[in-house]
């Protein structure tokens, strides 16, 4: 039997991947800033995954936060359905 991915799993349960663009300032030199890109599955609208990254980066490293854009798309959703406006019979 073959085995199910964790992502797969967390896009049942309603995670969709989010990407953050992250622009930091640089440590030694404040008026320099730079970009991190985050990307993961998470749960829109809290983000708990990405929160927890953000404190983890407030705590751990010295570059102090500029800004944060996240995007979020969830992969797995309802299908869309259209009615069919004809029916074409071929022999």
């Amino acid at each position: 039997m073959a085995e199910v991915s964790e992502a797969f799993l967390k896009q049942l349960e309603g995670y969709g991947l989010t990407t953050a663009q992250i622009i930091y300032r640089m440590p030694d030199h404040l008026s320099l800033c730079q970009e991190f890109v985050w990307q993961e599955y998470d749960l829109y609208p809290k983000f708990p995954e990405l929160s927890k990254f953000l404190a983890f980066w407030e705590e751990t490293i010295e570059g102090p936060l500029q800004s944060v854009t996240v995007a979020h798309a969830r992969l797995i959703r309802p299908a869309e359905l259209r009615p069919v406006e004809g029916v074409f019979t071929l022999h």
